[in-house]
């Protein structure tokens, strides 16, 4: 079974974090532990957004941003799969540099080391010379680098359905067994 972590960062996009915790809560089989951290702006961006704090409803572990004593602040949690959705570009710019100074800094450096797998779904547009020198270094250290771009093949009608061609995607990414739409199907 599956270890999980979910970052949830301050970048404008709660609507993925919150499509990847419901899809991930509809699928319980296939992982054994879902974490997530999210940092303060992510919580205050989440209630802009989303105008609630559903965040809190999902059958997952908390940690703190600041808790180095989490599980995968260390290489012997063996956690398989960290998903920094939305990501950042600040983060970015931290896990591509090396500096761990939170618990999703720390916990990126840790799946990078151990050669898990690092998904980070950046937010922002458009694009500097930084960020993408940032998304180079992170992706030459093995991490993979999902702009949260949707797709439309599938024709989504509402915002959800537009956020969960990201989403979907990501859980690919991640190795999940989801019903999704297939081209070509």
């Amino acid at each position: 079974m599956r270890k999980i972590l979910i970052s949830i960062t301050g970048a404008s996009g709660s609507v993925y974090a919150a499509g990847l915790m419901h899809k991930l809560a509809a699928i319980p089989e296939q992982w054994n532990e879902v974490s997530v951290v999210m940092s303060a702006n992510a919580r205050e961006v989440w209630k802009t957004e989303l105008g609630d704090e559903s965040y809190r409803d999902f059958p997952f572990r908390y940690f703190e941003s600041m808790d180095f004593n989490a599980p995968f602040a260390s290489g012997s949690g063996r956690y398989d799969t960290m998903i920094v959705i939305p990501c950042s570009m600040g983060t970015l710019g931290r896990i591509a540099g090396g500096i761990s100074n939170d618990l999703v800094t720390r916990a990126a450096d840790v799946v990078l080391k151990e050669r898990r797998k690092l998904i980070c779904v950046v937010r922002e547009t458009p694009y500097n010379l930084i960020h993408i020198r940032n998304m180079e270094t992170v992706t030459l250290a093995g991490g993979i680098i999902c702009p949260a771009t949707p797709s439309f093949y599938s024709k989504p009608a509402t915002i959800e359905e537009v956020a969960a061609t990201v989403v979907d995607r990501v859980l690919d990414l991640a190795g999940f067994d989801i019903s999704t739409y297939r081209w070509g199907k």
